[in-house]
C-alpha cells in the first residue's frame, strides 16, 4: 500500500479523527498528543503543503497506526 500525498492539514485532521488532540503550535509545526493504554503517543506534524513521503511515513509510525490503518480514515 502507498502513502497517500497529504499537506500537514490534512494529516493533522486524520489523526483527530483516531484520538489525537493538537496540545501546542509553535511556527509551522503542530504538536498532537494521544493516551493509550499507560502511555501517551506523542506526534509532531509539520504544515507543509504537500508533506514529504518520509515525514509522513514517520508520522504514520510514531502514530502507532499501520499503513492500512491510516490510508482507511476518511
Amino acid at each position: 500500500m502507498k502513502l497517500p500525498v497529504l499537506s500537514g492539514l490534512e494529516t493533522i485532521k486524520k489523526l483527530k479523527q483516531v484520538g489525537f488532540i493538537a496540545i501546542r503550535q509553535k511556527g509551522s509545526h503542530v504538536r498532537l498528543e494521544k493516551s493509550f493504554e499507560d502511555e501517551i503517543i506523542k506526534v509532531t506534524v509539520p504544515l507543509h503543503t504537500p508533506l514529504k513521503k518520509g515525514t509522513l511515513a514517520r508520522i504514520v509510525k510514531d502514530s502507532g497506526l499501520s499503513l492500512e490503518e491510516f490510508n482507511k480514515i476518511k
